[in-house]
């Protein structure tokens, strides 16, 4: 096969996907399986779907005496193709939490092309009145139906990653691997589009030596497919009225390059992770801190200061994001994040005390943006949940007051406290803060307890060693020898703020609203808006100049919002403004960094033949400083991309499918600078 063959197909337009049309039972019940009107089958059997679930994936895989004996600090992976109502991954978890040891994880993996609506899955779910808890976890986080990975915190021990799309281009830009399979969907005689060579090929490729496989249909088309991809299968007794149905595994999968003309995004091998440092404690290290701590890993938290002091320490941030009017690799990594984050903070702060999804109108107050935003409405038929065009006067009432600019809304995007997400996220259990400034990364343990680590050498001559490091210290991430290569642009941004007079009726904002700045609606009697931006930039004085043009823009996005204000008597002279400076980091291309750190000067050497020739590319794997990785670069918008960051480089530690597709992963990989940079001739050599 051809390198070109062997790509990954491309992502799909980002787009709102057609989900499920079902036929209920007349009398209103939950006797009978939700049957599906576009491929007239049903998703379930109507005699006993869980007891068919249990016999056809559960037992035919071998799952119970699996989970029993799984003892590897990475997670059983179970894939699917068709999550259909989600019987057979609630299944699949009750077993796991019945059988498997208590420290033991599980991570589902599902493709779906016709995702149900959340109305339709619970009521589905509703005929196993012992699922309810589960069944509401699941709805609870049920994304809106939007192609791409979408990630579910389950339980502390239980994630599902939700691929929606093409069950054979899911997979395809799927980066992991699987344990065991669960071949469902519609009867191929109904879904012929889904038993395609291609299907069995993607499986193959992502299993691990000895993936096991089940499916209830004993199709000749599956069995020809099973077997050119490389499983073997052998027919074994059905459920019900179905005499067989096929079981089987694979031994040796093909090798599969899934980076022939990128090989330098290789990601390096799986190291031991019992002990990992996290170098910074803002919005980037806490967020990987605590994802591997969710994972039982044992982090030490560094920071000079305070969780959350420096970039991340500001009173709200808006979390949102401003995608390209054409599709691009960042627009979906941050629309990925954005989605991401929301489920994250409703499983970690369900309560609300330190965010809000309150939603964020992101105007067009000029006719450049206009143009621009009409522009991305015409490119992407999104789902009106995740963001939709408004005109001014929707605008104004889903603002709560009056503006005069049409704009995008993005229903679930919000706002959040940095500063009191950070400390929540640094007292996760697991995580043990320790304060010191690092000056020196080294590798190898010193004294020599084990192969491999590193040594963190800290200003005072402290040293603490640990078996893998992750940096997140914003602008100054590339301060260390091993990470001097990347390239980071210092952003100095001035937030101001006033104090709002108590006892008198003033306007209040129902919406963050985002044009040049941002405002988010007043918390504690105190209104906020900003940021200035200015690149290259580290004063963190605060100055009259940056309020007063912070001042101007709130004027100019939202006039009638800073007339009420004053006329209600609140004092808006520059002068009179509190607020903060933070120095944020950029990369060059405004994409964040997070993954493995390359080791710089064997990518210049390997392939320096890019700087003559592009096409002229060596099969030489990237090489990478052994468990050193890097999480920075996330400007404004960390609230979009640090957890989800968080949790690509998490995943990759912890030997787990990824979060993202794999296209998308290695556009956040950190040495994507490096190889621009040879093929434009600019590398130093």
């Amino acid at each position: 096969m051809s390198a070109a063959d062997d790509r990954p197909a491309p992502l799909p337009p980002l787009a709102a996907l057609d989900v499920a049309h079902l036929d209920w039972p007349r009398d209103d019940t939950n006797s009978e399986a939700p049957h599906s009107s576009a491929f007239d089958d049903v998703y379930f059997s109507r005699h006993d779907g869980r007891a068919e679930t249990e016999h056809v994936f559960i037992n035919a895989n071998r799952l119970p005496e699996r989970f029993a004996a799984w003892q590897g600090p990475r997670p059983f992976v179970i894939g699917e193709t068709g999550f259909g109502t989600g019987l057979n991954m609630l299944c699949a978890w009750a077993a796991f939490e019945r059988h498997a040891p208590a420290t033991a994880r599980l991570h589902l993996v599902s493709t779906e092309r016709f995702p149900m609506s959340r109305d339709d899955l619970e009521r589905a779910l509703a005929a196993w009145p012992d699922f309810h808890d589960k069944a509401g976890r699941l709805a609870a986080q049920w994304p809106a139906p939007l192609a791409g990975v979408h990630r579910l915190h389950l339980s502390a021990r239980v994630t599902l990653d939700l691929h929606f799309g093409d069950s054979a281009e899911r997979l395809g830009q799927l980066d992991g691997r699987v344990d065991a399979w669960f071949l469902d969907g519609f009867a191929p005689s109904k879904n012929p589009d889904m038993w395609q060579p291609a299907l069995f090929t993607a499986m193959a490729r992502a299993s691990r030596p000895g993936a096991t496989l089940a499916t209830f249909t004993c199709a000749g088309v599956v069995k020809r497919g099973l077997t050119a991809a490389g499983f073997a299968w052998r027919k074994v007794p059905g459920h019900g009225r179905k005499r067989e149905m096929l079981a089987g595994e694979i031994d040796a999968p093909p090798h599969h390059d899934p980076r022939p003309n990128t090989p330098w995004f290789t990601p390096p091998s799986a190291q031991p992770a019992r002990h990992v440092a996290v170098i910074g404690a803002g919005l980037a290290g806490t967020t990987v801190a605590e994802a591997l701590a969710r994972r039982g890993v044992a982090v030490t938290l560094i920071e000079r200061e305070a969780p959350g002091a420096g970039g991340s320490g500001n009173r709200q941030g808006a979390l949102y994001v401003k995608l390209a009017a054409e599709t691009n690799a960042q627009s979906r990594v941050y629309l990925s994040g954005l989605l991401y984050s929301r489920r994250w903070l409703t499983t970690l702060d369900p309560e609300r005390t330190f965010w809000d999804d309150c939603g964020v109108l992101q105007l067009a107050t000029n006719e450049r943006e206009a143009k621009r935003q009409a522009r991305f409405l015409a490119n992407h038929t999104l789902p009106e949940d995740v963001v939709a065009g408004v005109d001014a006067e929707a605008a104004s009432a889903r603002a709560g007051v009056a503006i005069d600019s049409p704009g995008l809304d993005y229903a679930g995007a919000g706002w959040v406290r940095p500063d009191l997400l950070c400390a929540r996220l640094a007292a996760t259990p697991g995580i043990t803060l320790h304060r010191g400034e690092v000056s020196e990364i080294t590798p190898g343990a010193r004294p020599a307890t084990h192969e491999g680590g590193w040594t963190l050498t800290l200003k005072d001559d402290e040293t603490i060693v640990a078996d893998q490091v992750v940096v997140a210290t914003a602008a100054l991430a590339n301060r260390f020898a091993q990470t001097a290569a990347l390239p980071l642009q210092p952003i100095r941004g001035q937030v101001s703020a006033v104090r709002l007079p108590k006892g008198i009726d003033l306007p209040r904002l129902s919406r963050v609203i985002c044009a040049g700045g941002y405002v988010p609606p007043a918390t504690d009697g105190i209104l906020s808006f900003g940021a200035t931006f200015a690149p290259h930039d580290t004063d963190t004085a605060l100055r009259e100049a940056d309020h007063a043009a912070n001042l101007a823009e709130l004027e100019a996005s939202l006039p009638h919002f800073t007339a009420a204000l004053r006329k209600a008597g609140v004092d808006l002279a520059p002068e009179q403004l509190d607020g903060r400076v933070a120095v944020r980091a950029a990369s060059p291309d405004k994409t964040p960094y997070a993954g493995p750190v390359p080791d710089a000067a064997r990518w210049r050497e390997d392939y320096s033949a890019l700087a003559k020739d592009s096409r002229r590319i060596p099969d030489t794997p990237g090489s990478h400083h052994p468990g050193l990785w890097i999480s920075a670069a996330h400007g404004s918008r960390g609230l979009a991309s640090a957890p989800l960051c968080a949790e690509v480089i998490a995943s990759r530690i912890c030997d787990e499918p990824l979060p993202v597709e794999r296209t998308l992963a290695d556009h956040l990989h950190p040495g994507r600078r490096l190889i621009s940079e040879l093929i434009k001739g600019q590398s130093k050599a």
